[in-house]
Parts: C-alpha cells; structure tokens; sequence
C-alpha cells in the first residue's frame, strides 16, 4: 500500500481526525512562540511549524475537519 492510501484509510477515523486537530493545536501554539523568539530561536521554530504543516497537508486535514466537524471539540 502506499503512504497516499495509507493515509487516506485512516482519514475515514474520527480517532486519527482528533490527532490531526492535536498536531494542528501544536501547530498553532508553535507560532505563538515566534512572539517571544530570539532571531536565533525563529529559525528552528519555523522548521517546527513547517513541519506540523507538511503533515497536516499530506493528511488533507482541512477535509477531515470538516467531515468530523460535528465530532471534534471546538
């Protein structure tokens, strides 16, 4: 199986929605970060937040969020 199929059968789980929205929090919460960030902090905390944002895209998690949008906490 590939990584695409793979991860579009876990997308039919509300478990794996829910961990996406955790990744996307930390996601959220690593640019707050950058407020505070020395100019030698901003460089690692940008790799953090492409990366939260690399796996919220191959995962499509905007599509899930909306298809569990009645499920996840808000």
């Amino acid at each position: 199986m590939s990584l695409e199929k793979d991860l579009q059968s876990l997308g039919n789980h509300e478990h794996f929605a829910r961990f996406l929205k955790v990744v996307a929090e930390l996601r959220e919460e690593t640019i707050e970060e950058l407020h505070n960030a020395s100019n030698e902090q901003i460089q690692q905390i940008s790799g953090r937040i492409l990366t939260y944002d690399q796996i919220l895209q191959m995962c499509d998690w905007r599509k899930l969020q909306v298809r569990f949008s009645d499920r996840l906490d808000t």
